[in-house]
């Protein structure tokens, strides 16, 4: 029996060295090693061909610095500056981006600015940041205050929106004391919330358009006509992350912790029964066609478990998280012959109305967006819950 016990650690690091098995690490870390091989250059993430100022960009890389966080690796702090070094001009100007574009996705990537401000002290990082900050000063807005989605999307609100500006916008106001911000963020949240809220399944439509003009919306209620699980997603993780500096006296808090407890409640009833995870169309689970998709579920199961731990949710939402992770690696995490891991099933984008192809906001135009692996989308997302979760 000795002899057999001295054997087995032999055997066991035999078969990590020659790839039979993989070295225990983190899918966090994991993860972000496959992105960094898959694209050796930062501005890469999102399969770019070249550099562009992008939400999805700074998604990826906001999880990428938090596995630096975790782990101090210099290699991740350094793949994310690389990103800033490269995109951000000495005077703050931003390749590619114009405030008169008015897109409010565009705010989303300024998130990993402030922490790398705090420890570089690169005064361009300041001044990029104060530069999209003032966009929304300018930017068009409802007759209530909310933002349009961009200035192409007249009257219109997006679910995704509030992610790709909300929680910049709060942490910008907690940072420099620009306190009146938490009264507009607040208001953003509501807004939709106000609009977009079906009290009959307890879900959030994808869009609404404040003039009900628009071919895709409702003509009594201006909301798009689907639930489309990913928007659902940015709103939730913009609830748990404006939470973190939304002051804890503020008139509203109750009130956007209520949305994201009932919103967490609704969600239980419609996972898919074998795996646990979320339809690309929310609620058609047994619809022809419909899939589980990983971005909107990745985006869930973080909300869910940031929101356990930092207590915006009942403490069951931690376990029901964890349950739901480990459902998630089985049926999206593929691990690769290089070594690396990819994550499958993600749409690839999907929206509202535009040109020249016009998005109707239909079931059949929802299922029928391509998918792909490793979209930035769900990367993002699984990586930032593997670090919450030391996964």
């Amino acid at each position: 029996m000795s002899k057999i016990r001295l054997i087995l650690p032999f055997f066991y690091f035999f078969f990590v060295f020659t790839g039979l098995v993989s070295a225990a690490k983190p899918y966090s870390v994991w993860m972000a090693d496959s992105e960094i091989k898959r694209m050796p250059e930062s501005w890469m993430t999102d399969f770019a061909k070249k550099p562009k100022w992008d939400y999805c960009n700074g998604l990826e890389l906001q999880a990428i610095y938090m596995v630096w966080k975790q782990t101090a690796n210099p290699k991740y702090f350094n793949y994310v500056k690389s990103y800033t070094d490269t995109l951000i001009a000495q005077d703050g100007s931003i390749t590619g981006y114009k405030v008169q574009d008015y897109n409010i996705d565009k705010l989303n990537s300024a998130k990993i600015l402030f922490d790398l401000y705090a420890k570089t002290k690169e005064e361009k990082l300041k001044k990029a940041m104060d530069l999209l900050r003032n966009q929304m000063k300018t930017h068009p807005r409802t007759s209530e205050g909310g933002f349009w989605h961009k200035k192409i999307y007249t009257n219109q609100m997006w679910l995704d929106g509030i992610y790709m500006a909300s929680p910049f916008l709060a942490e910008y106001a907690y940072r420099f004391g620009e306190k009146e911000i938490f009264d507009d963020v607040a208001n953003q949240i509501l807004t939709m919330a106000k609009h977009s809220f079906d009290p009959k399944s307890g879900l959030y439509y994808h869009g609404w358009d404040e003039s009900h003009q628009q071919k895709w919306s409702n003509a009594q209620t201006g909301c798009s006509p689907n639930f489309w699980s990913r928007s659902m997603g940015w709103y939730m993780m913009a609830l748990v992350d404006v939470l973190d500096y939304l002051p804890k006296d503020h008139p509203k808090r109750p009130e956007i912790i209520n949305i994201l407890t009932d919103l967490s409640k609704s969600l239980e009833k419609y996972r898919d029964s074998k795996t646990g995870m979320w339809y690309q169309v929310t609620d058609k689970v047994s619809a022809e066609g419909n899939y589980v998709e990983s971005s909107g579920s990745a985006m869930f199961i973080y909300s869910w478990v940031k929101g356990a731990q930092k207590g915006y949710l009942p403490k069951e939402y931690l376990s029901k998280g964890l349950k739901a992770y480990e459902q998630f690696v089985k049926r999206f995490i593929r691990e690769n012959t290089d070594g690396t891991i990819s994550l499958t099933d993600v749409c690839m984008v999907a929206g509202l109305g535009g040109e020249p192809r016009f998005r109707d906001g239909s079931y059949q135009y929802y299922i029928s967006e391509p998918k792909r692996d490793n979209d930035p989308k769900a990367v993002g997302p699984f990586i930032m819950l593997s670090v919450l979760l030391k996964k």
